[in-house]
């Protein structure tokens, strides 16, 4: 398999390779994983005749778009026209999505082929992909563990080699989390970098697609398509969008370290230690590597939780078995319609959120929860601004944990949402930040550690990415 997609472009330009057997290779692969679960949907005619035709325009020298040859899937909850989209969830079990999300379409104007959608867990609300209605998704290293959640059937794909990229989303680490748990790279774009029209929305302040890959480089290549203003979503900037493929770091880097978060009682010792290993290493290549003080750590998951449940709680309002998607055969009356569609259709943990979210927006709590946790909220962005004025990046591990087993963690919700401390923070104030796979603990099992940068730095993330 190709390792980037400058390489397969060069193959099909040397005449090694076409579209049409790249599609074929992944198909085969996809066919012999099926045991993993990370594909819901498999476009396979589809996909060959849009290899088909991107062979023939090869073959007739038309220009090609940035993307050509690239065979990508799609997270469930990322529309496509024409095409079942379901959030993996049952109260959406055979909808057909009746328009393209953005990203789909720029992907599409590029020359890539989308090859199927995958697995996730209900509505992005997970952090092991156990939450499906459709079945676990299983690490492809390790098949007793979790993949990582909630973009784990895209993790997985890119993983495996069912495909050479994939989108998913990233509400608190949907996309960095995973990507550490299985050892690729894992992309969450500063808030407002990407459009989200056609995302199926979880929470919308926090919400971003972004691309799982094998390379940064490739990385940088599909957020310059996907990146830039969009008519359909008025929080899309419309800020310039640069190559960031070609951007290069050059000198050295003032690198602020968080101490409290490499000590924090959650962190699993060997991820702690491989990640003290990655600051030496970068410090005997000249960067300077300092620790900054940072006293919020242990209100992020709290905070990060009651703003998204709150929001969820709004959203998921229109999933109610009169408008689209599931409706109980049981209902008799219009309240019934309601009560019995949305508690059939929803599973356990969506209905935990919704409730969640619910409660904190009550009149007698909106003070005591909501409107404290914006206030943490603002304390936390002018915090991490204040440290972005005199460093270029922030350093941290991705998770406190490799990829745990199945089970390991359902008993205890708490235990499971703390998967998500280091990475809730990037999308609480709305910085870039990617998961890079830069270590592996005593058992082989992948250890991503994460870089933050300044709002709209991506390119600089992408640069110095490059360079580890």
């Amino acid at each position: 398999m190709y390792n980037t997609l400058a390489e397969i472009q060069t193959a099909i330009e040397a005449g090694e390779t076409n579209v049409k057997t790249l599609v074929t290779t992944y198909l085969s692969n996809i066919e012999k994983n099926k045991h993993l679960n990370a594909f819901l949907e498999v476009y396979a005619d589809e996909a060959l005749i849009r290899a088909q035709e991107l062979d023939l325009r090869s073959a007739s020298k038309a220009p090609k778009g940035k993307l050509f040859g690239l065979v990508i899937g799609i997270k469930d909850n990322i529309c496509y026209r024409g095409h079942k989209v379901s959030a993996g969830s049952k109260i959406l079990e055979g909808f057909e999505s009746i328009y393209s999300a953005t990203v789909v379409e720029r992907l599409l104007a590029e020359d890539a082929v989308i090859i199927g959608r995958l697995n996730c867990d209900e509505f992005a609300m997970g952090s092991s992909n156990e939450n499906s209605a459709y079945g676990p998704v299983l690490n492809a290293q390790d098949n007793s563990r979790v993949p990582g959640g909630s973009s784990g059937g895209s993790a997985v794909a890119v993983q495996a080699h069912l495909c050479h990229a994939s989108l998913g989303s990233d509400t608190g680490g949907s996309i960095r989390q995973p990507a550490s748990f299985c050892g690729v790279v894992g992309y969450k774009p500063t808030y407002g970098r990407v459009s989200r029209y056609g995302l199926i929305a979880y929470a919308s302040s926090f919400d971003q697609i972004g691309p799982f890959t094998h390379s940064v480089q490739d990385n940088a290549l599909i957020m310059e398509v996907l990146a830039g203003a969009d008519d359909y979503d008025s929080t899309a900037s419309s800020k310039h969008v640069p190559e960031y493929s070609k951007e290069q770091f050059t000198g050295k880097a003032k690198i602020a370290i968080l101490r409290n978060t490499i000590d924090h009682k959650g962190i699993n010792p060997e991820v702690r230690t491989e990640i003290e290993k990655v600051i030496a290493d970068l410090r005997s290549k000249g960067h300077t590597i300092e620790e900054v003080n940072f006293d919020l750590t242990d209100y992020l998951i709290p905070v990060y939780y009651v703003l998204s449940t709150a929001e969820a709680s709004s959203n998921l309002a229109r999933f109610d078995g009169v408008h689209y998607g599931y409706r109980s055969p049981r209902s008799t009356d219009m309240e019934s319609v309601y009560k019995l569609s949305r508690t059939e259709g929803f599973g356990r943990e969506v209905k935990n959120r919704i409730m969640l979210g619910t409660f904190v927006l009550s009149a007698g709590y909106y003070d005591a929860y909501y409107s404290r946790a914006q206030k943490v909220r603002r304390r936390l962005s002018e915090q991490i601004s204040e440290i972005f004025r005199s460093y270029d990046f922030i350093l941290m591990p991705t998770a406190p944990t490799v990829a745990f087993k199945f089970g390991e963690k359902t008993s205890d919700p708490t235990e499971m949402y703390l998967a998500d401390i280091y990475t809730v923070l990037a999308n609480l104030v709305g910085t870039p930040a990617i998961s890079l796979p830069l270590a592996k603990n005593s058992e082989g099992l992948p250890i991503g550690v994460q870089l933050m940068a300044e709002k709209f730095e991506d390119a600089k993330l992408f640069a110095f990415s490059k360079t580890l």
